[in-house]
């Protein structure tokens, strides 16, 4: 997923300390207290890497790294934004806010303000997907705001800061605009914007996660029809811990190779005729290499098999608990790396020196080409898996990786300001 390009502070304050530095944040610049404030989390996608744009299946989860914002309505249509990670106060009004005008990191909380007046747009684009035309704001009626916002969400790491961003902002605005929306179609209003005012061509799976997560649980979305079921995942019970690696190799998805892996997705289906790859299973690729390139073929063969992958470690999670998912885990890494070339080295380091060192599983997370993999570890040995990590780091002369343990958390909501 596409992320914010400003930096965030490395430390990690507690959630009552960001949430009061928001509230006191916005105070001081402001002058006057904030209506509300919202938070939404980051994600962590635990299997079902680039299928989301293809109509497949997803399996992320809400992490415990939230994006706070507190949010004032205006008598007027100004708009102000500004963030503990920028010393720029972005100032513009309701009228201005169009993706032509955006830019920078405000593209992504000013993108979904637009979005929300442009609902219908997006529904005839995505064919109607479950979308009502009647819905969104009339953003010729509506009044401006002001906005201040913080976040723990590592950025440039692939848990999608700018889904958490994008959704805490959505689900601020459908409170205070008393816009009515559920949150499926404030998934889609955060896709909308990303796509077309960030100009990443991504996916709905980081809004659905960062809006239907629930704790110790993960999202399994169909993209095609848009369900979602919340399917429990018994880490803890199991012992288990889920550490990421953030090897601080920064990416962004709204150009270059993400766009291309997009691109050569839809010239798979194109030659195969069909409407997207979701509709390909895995007796489809005989047929599928006799008529594509060799490039083209291993592309539409990783989400062919991602999207199966994602499947069987549903049906493993319930029949047989989560220790027995590691195998798909190092599958999907294999494919990402050798089918649809996402990976980096530094990401085939962390997930080959996790897997030496007692990781049931590991994986590259996120749209790749830099970022986080993942790591499914018993919760005992994450000290000396870290360890391991930092001195294969060392020995391969690569930048020092971040290392954290995430847990699966609820989605975005409003907060007390108490």
């Amino acid at each position: 997923m596409t992320e914010p390009t400003a930096p965030v502070p490395a430390a990690t304050p507690t959630e009552d300390a960001v949430r009061a530095g928001v509230v006191s944040g916005f105070s001081a610049l402001y002058g006057y207290e904030p209506d509300g404030l919202w938070s939404a989390p980051g994600r962590v996608n635990l299997i079902g890497e680039h299928t989301d744009y293809n109509e497949g299946f997803v399996f992320p989860f809400a992490i415990d790294r939230r994006t706070v914002l507190a949010l004032a309505l205006r008598q007027d249509r100004r708009i102000r934004i500004s963030s503990a990670f920028s010393d720029t106060v972005i100032e513009t009004t309701v009228d201005d806010v169009r993706p032509e005008t955006l830019s920078g990191w405000s593209a992504y909380p000013l993108g979904v303000a637009w979005a929300l007046g442009n609902v219908e747009s997006f529904s005839n684009a995505d064919e109607g997907a479950g979308v009502d035309d009647r819905l969104g704001a009339d953003l010729d009626t509506v009044p401006g705001f002001d906005v201040f916002l913080d976040s723990t969400v590592p950025i440039g790491a692939g848990l999608s800061s700018s889904a958490a961003i994008e959704s805490a902002m959505a689900l601020a605005l459908n409170d205070v605009w008393e816009l009515g929306l559920d949150r499926q179609t404030l998934a889609k209003v955060g896709q909308l914007a990303e796509n077309q005012a960030v100009g990443a061509p991504t996916g709905i799976m980081d809004q659905s996660a960062s809006l239907l997560g629930r704790r110790d649980a993960a999202v399994f979305l169909d993209c095609r029809s848009l369900d979602a079921e919340v399917i429990d995942l018994g880490f803890a019970e199991a012992g288990l811990a889920l550490l990421i690696i953030d090897t601080n190799v920064s990416h962004s998805h709204a150009t270059g190779g993400y766009a291309e892996r997009r691109a050569s997705c839809e010239e798979g289906a194109a030659v195969m005729g069909v409407p997207s790859l979701r509709y390909l299973e895995i007796d489809d690729l005989p047929r599928a290499e006799e008529r594509m390139s060799e490039t083209t073929f291993r592309r539409v063969r990783h989400i062919v098999t991602e999207n199966q992958r994602v499947l069987d470690t549903v049906r493993t999670l319930r029949l047989e608990g989560p220790g027995a998912i590691g195998p798909l885990l190092d599958a999907s890494h294999v494919s990402m790396r050798d089918d649809f070339e996402i990976s980096v080295p530094e990401l085939d380091l962390a997930v080959e020196t996790a897997q030496a060192n007692g990781a049931i599983g590991a994986r590259m997370t996120g749209g790749g080409f830099g970022g986080a993999a993942i790591a499914l570890v018993p919760s005992a040995t994450v000290p000396a898996l870290e360890t391991a990590i930092l001195a294969a780091f060392a020995g391969a002369g690569f930048a020092t990786p971040t290392m954290f343990v995430v847990n699966a958390a609820d989605g975005a909501k409003r907060e007390s300001l108490d």
